[in-house]
């Protein structure tokens, strides 16, 4: 029988089901009553096994100089390249390609070492299974703990982290060591005169040591809570309200001194504490605003006394200063003729009199 290859073509020759050789472009006879069969396959991409072991193709030379057999290894993982450039990830154990006209060549990469290696790129890694790695990223004034199989490694500062799957178990913990702030709102306090109030505190603190907290502390704000208002309720306690309202900054200073005790329990650092608002009750309130314009009511009457007496004073003195100095007295007459003037049309002034006397006639109280 005739078989024409062509030039991007190549013919297996099989005898009686058996492999016999390989060849290309021409045309060839094979006589079928002997037993001859001639499979043709593209020589290119992914080659055709024919469902021969690559082993038994590979005995002929000229299979061998056309294609390429690429193996991964046990324990790591293989980036399929073609002319250069990276195509795929590797998702079986073998390959056979024809390496005629397109040149076939893998990257092979290792993951018994767990941590990722700068040798894979992201292009790399974006064709990779989620399966085979873990991610971690670390943030600013963050700090990440890795464990292998739950056994902590040195922990990790701002970036991204990626590990292998194969050796270890990766699991990962981000311990956020910036500053927060802790509000306690509307806590209720007894004061020492029993009354009952309620209380905003805010609190501000940041974790000191990553890997003592996540030994130490399991649930931060579960038990920072509790114990802030602890520490508020065994102060505030302390004082009556009239205490309380009056030294409002040094309850504050006390209520941070007591916190700081209390960091080493937290593996925490407080940074600042204090009391932002006193809610006082309903009745409470109208007592206090009755006390509040009371006071206000009598330092409104101590300072109009003060004036009226310095008004007293100055008219004495002026009075005074007028009987001593007639030139002054002439100069107040005239004062007093120019503020008239502006509110009268005409004034008719007669006789000898003095303008200050007559004008104190027309207003009922001459000298």
């Amino acid at each position: 029988m005739k078989y024409i290859i062509r030039d991007n073509q190549a013919g297996f020759v099989l005898k009686n089901g058996v492999f016999q050789k390989m060849i290309t472009a021409g045309t060839y006879h094979f006589p079928q009553i002997a037993g001859y069969t001639v499979q043709i396959e593209e020589m290119s991409g992914e080659m055709n096994y024919l469902g021969l072991p690559c082993q038994i193709l590979e005995r002929d030379p000229a299979f061998r100089e056309a294609t390429v057999h690429m193996e991964i290894p046990d324990g790591s993982l293989g980036f399929i390249y073609m002319n250069g450039k990276l195509t795929s990830f590797a998702t079986r154990k073998e390959y056979v390609f024809w390496n005629v006209f397109d040149k076939y060549g893998m990257k092979i990469v290792s993951m018994e070492e767990t941590l990722i290696g700068a040798e894979v790129t992201k292009q790399m890694l974006s064709m990779v299974p989620m399966k085979y790695y873990t991610e971690v990223r670390v943030g600013e004034g963050e700090v990440g703990l890795v464990y292998y199989d739950n056994v902590m490694q040195e922990p990790l500062s701002k970036g991204v982290y990626r590990f292998w799957n194969y050796n270890h178990i990766v699991t990962c913990t981000v311990i956020d060591m910036k500053q927060k702030e802790l509000d306690i709102l509307g806590q209720e306090i007894l004061t020492k005169d029993k009354i009952g109030i309620r209380m905003n505190v805010a609190c501000m603190y940041k974790v000191r040591d990553a890997v003592e907290f996540v030994e130490t502390v399991s649930d931060l704000k579960a038990q920072l809570y509790p114990a802030v208002q602890l520490a508020i309720r065994e102060i505030v306690g302390n004082y009556k309200l009239d205490e309380i309202l009056e030294a409002k900054d040094r309850i504050s200073k006390e209520i941070f001194g007591a916190l700081k005790e209390r960091e080493n329990m937290f593996c925490v650092n407080f940074v600042s504490a204090g009391i932002r608002d006193i809610i006082l009750p309903g009745e409470i309130r109208e007592i206090m605003n009755k006390v509040l314009v009371a006071e206000k009511t009598a330092q409104a009457n101590v300072i109009s006394r003060r004036e009226e007496v310095a008004s007293t004073r100055s008219l004495l003195n002026t009075a005074k200063l007028m009987e001593e100095n007639q030139t002054l007295y002439k100069l107040k007459e005239l004062e007093y003729l120019e503020r008239i003037c502006e509110k009268v049309g005409e004034i008719s002034v007669n006789g000898s009199a003095g303008i200050v006397e007559q004008l104190g006639k027309m207003m009922g109280t001459g000298r």
